[in-house]
């Protein structure tokens, strides 16, 4: 049915919004085809006008993944630092043959646009929830990082805001779109293994040198390219050192969470798939970790994370140990499957071949992450990695790290998500923000 004969805009379909509506909110009409300078065979009308913030590590990965694809449009960026900005900008740019792409400092303003129908965020983790809920409240559907979120509370107010405002999320839990994880998945979910014994989730150790900027502790004037205040937004205040931000910043427990959550919505997200938790948790979880003892980070370098759910199901999540391989591993009545980015192996090894039939559980495929994202906006459906998924996967990281940081083993209610009787872990789910920033609703 063409759009124009039923006085609906297309964005407005998308957003889920009557046109009456929006026009009443005072929202421009959409922009016309002419001024982004669009061509190709996807008509200009039936683009997806997209923008993205953060551009330090992941961002640029994620938009030249989105621009790849002819019924995409990126008119926008958005960063705190301008050389980060500029360099997004000249993706764009050079795309499209022009210089159309818009630059924001600030995302409210980027919100405010009015012509956007999805954003694409990669943003330390403390910035997740607020960025993210703006960004569906201005009705605009979201691809975000993992871990979901920078605290377990975040995350389930995030979840309850894609619900309530009816957007399409994606988590950059890219894994699941990946065929060896999807086919150990299958395997599992079918029972090739048999019942599950035990499965071991293996991550990376220690504090990797991103920024190349390991040892640079000394306190100093931020950089002029650098909005810094900005950039602490919600968390603590902590001055400028060159070893704190661009992404070594995950390393500092107030603005990320180690390579526990860094990998969390990784392969203990793969975990979850095979096992048919995606929308569950544990109700037991114990931990321990190692700390560095000098500089300025204090995220374990060394974890080990017992985690048991209702079905009695063990997961072990360990990064620093040799007994543990990275990847995912499950471990069955009738032998194991193991994972990784680069490997996929059975035991007994013909099970690598198993066909999957037609009256099997079969999971969701997805080849190309950022498009099923984009299928999912067309289609109003979920997406692979949809925010509860993520949530959940993130949650056992969450729990992980109270658990060690408390030394307490953690009584969890996955569906209350509660924990019981322990007042100072359920402090750790949350934490209040620096002035003036406040989660949004």
């Amino acid at each position: 049915m063409p759009m124009k004969s039923t006085g609906i805009r297309r964005r407005d379909f998308l957003k889920g919004v009557p046109a009456a509506v929006v026009g009443l909110a005072g929202f421009p009409t959409i922009v016309r085809a002419a001024s982004l300078g669009l061509n190709g065979a996807v008509p200009p009308s039936d683009k997806i006008v997209m923008a993205g913030i953060g551009f330090g590590m992941q961002g640029p990965s994620n938009m030249k993944d989105f621009v790849a694809q002819d019924d995409v449009q990126w008119v926008a960026v958005c960063d705190l630092d301008t050389e980060h900005l500029a360099q997004a900008k000249k993706i764009a740019d050079d795309k499209y043959g022009n210089a159309a792409c818009a630059t924001y400092h600030d995302f409210r303003e980027l919100y405010a646009r009015g012509d956007l129908d999805a954003v694409s965020i990669a943003v330390p983790d403390h910035w997740h929830a607020i960025l993210s809920i703006s960004a569906l409240r201005a009705g605009l559907d979201v691809f975000g990082e993992k871990p979901l979120t920078h605290s377990l509370l975040e995350g389930r107010a995030l979840c309850d805001a894609v619900r309530r405002y009816g957007r399409v999320w994606q988590t950059g839990s890219w894994q699941r779109s990946v065929d060896n994880f999807h086919r150990a998945c299958e395997l599992v979910r079918n029972g090739r293994i048999g019942k599950i014994l035990r499965v071991e989730v293996g991550l990376p150790s220690g504090h990797y040198d991103f920024a190349k900027t390991f040892g640079q502790w000394k306190i100093e004037p931020p950089p002029p390219e650098l909005d810094y205040d900005f950039w602490i937004g919600p968390a603590p205040f902590v001055p400028y050192c060159k070893a704190r931000v661009h992404m070594n910043w995950r390393w500092n427990t107030d603005f990320g969470g180690g390579q526990l959550m860094d990998w969390i919505g990784h392969h203990l997200d793969i975990a979850h798939w095979g096992l048919g938790f995606d929308l569950t948790g544990p109700v037991e979880v114990a931990g321990t970790g190692e700390y560095p003892t000098t500089g300025i980070y204090n995220s374990p370098v060394r974890y080990w994370v017992d985690a048991k759910y209702a079905d009695g199901t063990p997961i072990v999540v360990a990064g620093g140990y040799d007994e543990i391989q990275s990847g995912t591993k499950w471990i069955g009545e009738y032998g194991w499957i193991w994972v990784d980015r680069e490997e996929f192996e059975t035991q007994p090894a013909h099970l690598v071949n198993e066909i999957i039939g037609p009256n099997e559980i079969r999971l969701t495929k997805s080849r190309n992450h950022a498009r099923n994202f984009l299928d999912a906006v067309r289609s109003r459906g979920r997406a692979i990695a949809d925010c509860e998924i993520a949530h959940r996967s993130a949650s056992v990281g969450h729990l992980g790290v109270i658990a060690i940081a408390t030394g307490h083993k953690i009584k969890w209610d996955p569906a209350t998500e509660t924990i019981q009787g322990d007042e100072e872990a359920t402090r750790l789910l949350g934490r209040a923000y620096r002035e003036p920033w406040q989660l949004p609703v």
